[in-house]
């Protein structure tokens, strides 16, 4: 049995018009001889709405109760869609996360898929029985039954998880972008679609707040070999193909430029320089669920550092309100914050094997007197932190530095 998964946002079945449009980009794989996995989100503006019900309700409503009420978003767009599907005399039904089952942790809001280890009996049984099941995106349940949602973009990790569950051909992402491009559209018109972009090339551009695809989703895709096709809803143009790296891949310097605005920073001025500060710093913001990103620490002085760190904006005053209940145990004497600084990133599986990108990004950025304020490196990607005043043009400058705005990219310095 041949199986097709496919997912569509929230904007590209938000109506009836929209929703018949997506209805042709499913009857391709259909009439191919597939059976066929559509994926849905709610439509655009509904989980918004639905929150804003709940919050009208109570001050303080329960995360359990919410998902609950969030989940009906996807149950709505499923079972109009899969009247479209009959309409058209197709043998479809549309399922809910529960009826799957697609099985998460209890982190109600933003729950975790535990395993693929969908109950295969019962979603093969299914296809057997229909030829398209039009599945509802971002939810699931949890041990106990409870429905859980899993945050949002989670539709994108409920289709590869359920690729990966069923051994599909592909799973196609449909969205309301072309694929995914060599930096922000909006920031630099010189950006480029990609054509093919590795596994750990799209986790680093998820992880700087590129919108195209969850991060949770490409972990699920690089962890079972899914491959994943960001295409348009509204085209009929090849996308975008995450896949496994090869060698033409690993050719190339650099694959993108990415940025995140949504950052702060932190600074801890003359902090006891003792072992073990670190972690009483750190653990207890991660009990909070904060996620910590750059860490710099000055050499010691006196006995003293100084410790700076980045966390997003939204975090900030909890953050600091964790921090200085600890003010005596750790030992600071100030505590300082930052907003507006933001995240530049030059991504790229070729920089395994070529020296002197990172040279080339900071000379780059020194010629149009961009100052940088911390830096950070990993395998395959060199971020630095920046006055956020100046994001769009460095965004703009290492596009070109790297020559991503040409047909070929930069393959050596």
């Amino acid at each position: 049995m041949n199986i097709v998964v496919q997912k569509f946002g929230g904007t590209s079945v938000r109506n009836l018009e929209c929703q018949r449009q997506v209805l042709q980009k499913v009857l391709r794989p259909y009439r191919e001889g597939n059976k066929v996995i559509v994926v849905l989100s709610a439509m655009t503006g509904e989980t918004n709405r639905l929150l804003d019900l709940a919050n009208e309700w109570t001050d303080n409503p329960d995360p359990a109760e919410v998902d609950s009420i969030l989940s009906t978003g996807e149950q709505v767009s499923c079972a109009l869609f899969a009247l479209l599907l009959k309409q058209q005399g197709i043998s479809a039904r549309s399922v809910l996360g529960f009826q799957v089952p697609i099985r998460t942790d209890s982190t109600f809001g933003k729950a975790r898929i535990i395993d693929i280890d969908v109950d295969n009996n019962k979603l093969t049984k299914m296809l057997k029985e229909h030829d398209i099941l039009v599945v509802a995106g971002f939810q699931g349940c949890d041990e106990n039954q409870r429905v859980t949602t899993l945050g949002r973009g989670g539709s994108d990790t409920s289709a590869v998880a359920l690729a990966a569950a069923v051994k599909a051909d592909i799973c196609e992402i449909y969205t309301d972008v072309p694929g995914v491009f060599t930096t922000d559209p909006n920031m630099c018109t010189e950006a480029r679609k990609i054509d093919r972009i590795a596994y750990d090339e799209m986790l680093e551009m998820a992880s700087m707040g590129a919108k195209v695809l969850q991060i949770r989703s490409v972990e699920f895709a690089k962890k079972y070999n899914v491959t994943v096709h960001v295409r348009s809803t509204f085209s009929n143009e090849p996308g975008t193909i995450v896949m496994q790296e090869d060698e033409t891949m690993e050719a190339v310097l650099v694959s993108g430029i990415a940025y995140d605005k949504d950052q702060a920073r932190i600074t801890l001025e003359h902090v006891t320089d003792t072992p073990g500060v670190s972690a009483q710093i750190f653990t207890p913001l991660a009990d909070k669920m904060i996620l910590v990103d750059m860490i710099v620490q000055n050499p010691s002085k006196d006995g003293k550092t100084d410790m700076t760190f980045t966390v997003p904006r939204s975090d900030v005053q909890q953050t600091i309100k964790v921090l200085e209940k600890l003010q005596y145990e750790i030992g600071f004497e100030k505590l300082s914050s930052n907003l507006n600084v933001s995240k530049i990133s030059i991504i790229g599986v070729g920089m395994r094997n070529h020296s002197g990108v990172a040279a080339r990004a900071f000379q780059a950025l020194a010629d149009e007197n961009v100052n940088i304020l911390m830096i950070s490196t990993s395998e395959i990607k060199v971020t630095c932190l920046i006055d956020d005043k100046y994001t769009e043009l460095a965004v703009r400058t290492l596009h070109k530095a790297f020559h991503l705005d040409e047909g070929e990219p930069l393959e050596k310095l």
